[in-house]
């Protein structure tokens, strides 16, 4: 596995955004985390957008949080909650790439790089 994407990526991709279609298609094997799944889901608008984020997300190996995750997410939310304004949902995601050591694609490296450091990597230039 090359890294994780996280769903600010994955938005682009669902909404067909031409710079995070073509770095994905350029891309290998990714994987997301349960986390990111359960937050592309929510944001569906419609039982329609709820079945092409499925078809979406079906192309990625889903990542789960285990119980070290919890912990450390749990530890990282009391350091930056109120310094950097991170929520829980970041702390769990952060928490996988930091357990495998693998790089996460994201577009939020204002919260991610606190936790993660040089492995939150954004992937391409945005120009919207």
């Amino acid at each position: 596995m090359n890294g994780i994407v996280d769903t600010t990526v994955l938005i682009h991709v669902f909404r067909s955004y031409k710079p995070a279609l073509k770095w994905l298609d350029s891309q290998h094997q990714y994987g997301i985390t349960s986390i990111t799944w359960l937050e592309l889901m929510e944001g569906a608008s419609s039982k329609q957008n709820q079945n092409r984020c499925k078809i979406l997300l079906s192309q990625f190996q889903v990542l789960y949080v285990n119980t070290s995750d919890q912990q450390w997410a749990m530890s990282q939310l009391e350091i930056f909650q109120f310094s950097h304004h991170i929520g829980y949902a970041d702390c769990l995601i952060a928490s996988i790439a930091n357990r495998l050591q693998l790089p996460l694609y994201t577009h939020n490296l204002k919260h991610m790089k606190p936790l993660i450091g040089n492995l939150a990597v954004q992937p391409y230039v945005l120009d919207i």
